[in-house]
């Protein structure tokens, strides 16, 4: 049983890093057609569990607020359109403060709040990767995005291997009782010496800059994860969904992402 979940969780992380760097690389509409799936699923996912722990959303309309500031976000980072077409999601957002003014349902303040806090938590870090992966004349380059799902990876497989084996003090025992310090301290120091390798393929940043960012990612994605751990805490659930077989659903697999991508955008947008 334990050999059969071993293959089935290994077949399934293979076909997933296939899919993410493989359609990052290949192509521009490749890559988009990734950051899509990425997004649209983890949403579903997160209103799924907010709904669980009881608290109302429209996820139809955070779904599609969630596409249009993707899409947006796409077309303006290739130089297909201005910048100032972003300023669509402005009114977008208090047309769905008006309907809510036509809607009979209770609690009409939670239901937006809730709605635009899928938005906020997962669709604008999301938002954040095609402006990384063209430069300002549009020109297609995701070397960073690349490099930080390697780094990020090779994070989580340290933490979890390092964790298991040698861990005896608890990182935050009542969101995470698994996760321990040895497992944060060996992981991170792992997908730092993993980011002083990358830095001799990919010269996007100097060697301290790569070790630098291998650290701030696996900081990042440590809050990530253990965010992601409250709401299945709160919402009885061990993962939040079962699309990915021994591996949960999408935002098990990319909650550290949602933290982590940020930092490493900010870091590129000041030291790139």
């Amino acid at each position: 049983m334990i050999l059969n979940n071993l293959i089935k969780r290994t077949l399934t992380g293979i076909l997933i890093v296939v899919f993410i760097l493989g359609g990052i690389w290949l192509h521009p509409i490749t890559f988009a057609v990734v950051g899509f799936v990425i997004m649209v699923a983890t949403l579903i996912e997160f209103y799924n569990l907010i709904s669980v722990i009881g608290l109302v959303s429209d996820r139809i309309a955070g779904v599609t607020l969630g596409i249009i500031i993707y899409l947006l976000s796409l077309a303006i980072a290739a130089d297909l359109v201005s910048r100032k077409f972003f300023l669509i999601v402005i009114p977008v957002v208090l047309l769905f403060f008006v309907i809510e003014l036509y809607r009979t349902r209770d609690n009409p303040f939670a239901n937006l709040a809730n709605t635009l806090l899928g938005v906020i938590y997962i669709s604008l870090p999301l938002a954040l990767m095609p402006f990384s992966a063209f430069d300002h004349s549009g020109t297609f380059s995701p070397l960073l995005l690349i490099g930080f799902f390697i780094l990020l990876w090779i994070y989580d497989s340290a933490a979890y291997l390092i964790g298991s084996s040698f861990g005896r003090h608890r990182l935050f025992e009542k969101i995470s009782p698994k996760k321990s310090w040895e497992g944060a301290i060996g992981g991170i120091m792992i997908a730092m010496i993993a980011g002083w390798i990358l830095s001799e393929w990919l010269t996007i940043f100097s060697e301290i800059e790569w070790i630098i960012l291998a650290a701030l990612i696996s900081l990042f994605a440590t809050f990530g994860d253990l965010f992601e751990s409250l709401l299945k805490r709160e919402a009885g659930v061990k993962d939040s969904g079962s699309v990915m077989p021994g591996h949960g659903g999408f935002l098990d697999r990319f909650d550290g992402f949602l933290f982590a991508f940020p930092a490493a955008f900010l870091f590129q947008q000041f030291f790139g």
